[in-house]
């Protein structure tokens, strides 16, 4: 059995982990738990595990110089109702909505989202498309690191020993006026994804696209881009027939696999639905 200890700041996060070298961090702990109760934490039972929820530092949200920083043990629950993520980030509320149960909203964090590193993170493809960067934190100092370069593989982020993710920085200058997530799972509701799609969307008053950002959960080892699906989409209208014609190059740029919710086959047919399911935005410029 594991000492389960809750540090109040980050120097008493570095004290233990000078005093233990088997520690495993959590906040909420939506994920770690069940899988310490199934025995399915890829490594040894660790003596001790560190809890940071208490840490004022981690779990406040603040503007500085145009800039959000959220900190990593900010609940979904708290992020779906702050109107500096309400207001300049829409499409991160949007897809924590979908995120779990409200008891999973409550407990669970961006932060524990992040680390957990899944393919199949809802919070994931949002800040991809946010250009999210994150601030990681050691008793040496700290580093920042874009989201993309961070998380490595299912599972795998690029957390150093010694090191925790303390804080998630978004810049608030964007213009886009759509701001897009879906998902489809097995069931309506509390279902992991088999598939998901966020995107960052501008139309001129035409209705032409004047940007767009793309992302898509549970079809890659990581979330999955495509610069060639966007630069198809550009310059012109998100009717059916300009979202098919990106759809080949879609098939190019993610690589899904087959396992217990779905065959790579229909990860790939939902995949490019939910790009096609963007013509309901053809000739509208703000949702």
């Amino acid at each position: 059995m594991s000492d389960v200890l809750l540090p109040k700041n980050l120097h008493e996060v570095w004290k233990i982990f000078d005093k233990s070298s088997e520690t495993l961090v959590y906040a909420g702990g939506t994920d770690l738990l069940v899988k310490l109760a199934s025995s399915r934490v890829p490594h040894s039972t660790p003596n001790v595990l560190v809890c940071l929820e208490n840490i004022e530092e981690l779990r406040n949200i603040r503007e500085t110089d145009g800039r959000v920083r959220i900190g990593a043990c900010v609940t979904h629950s708290r992020l779906l109702s702050h109107p500096l993520i309400r207001d300049n980030f829409p499409v991160l509320p949007k897809a924590l909505r979908l995120l779990g149960s409200p008891p999973v909203r409550n407990m669970g964090t961006l932060g524990g989202n992040i680390c957990t590193a899944s393919p199949a993170g809802d919070a994931l493809p949002a800040l991809y498309l946010l250009d999210a960067e994150l601030e990681i934190s050691s008793q040496k100092g700290s580093r920042f690191i874009p989201i993309g370069q961070f998380i490595k593989g299912p599972g795998y982020a690029e957390l150093q020993s010694g090191e925790i993710l303390i804080a998630i920085w978004l810049d608030k200058n964007n213009d886009y006026t759509i701001h897009h997530f879906e998902k489809v799972g097995q069931r309506n509701a509390l279902a992991i994804s088999i598939a998901s799609m966020a995107a960052l969307i501008k139309l001129s008053s035409e209705g032409i696209v004047e940007k767009i950002r793309l992302a898509w959960g549970s079809v890659a080892p990581t979330i999955a881009l495509s610069s060639e699906v966007e630069t198809v989409l550009i310059g012109k209208p998100l009717s059916q027939v300009v979202l098919n014609e990106a759809r080949p190059l879609l098939n190019q740029a993610i690589s899904p696999i087959d396992d217990i919710r779905a065959k790579a086959e229909y990860r790939r047919t939902v995949a490019a639905n939910l790009l096609i399911r963007l013509s309901r935005y053809n000739g509208h410029d703000k949702v």
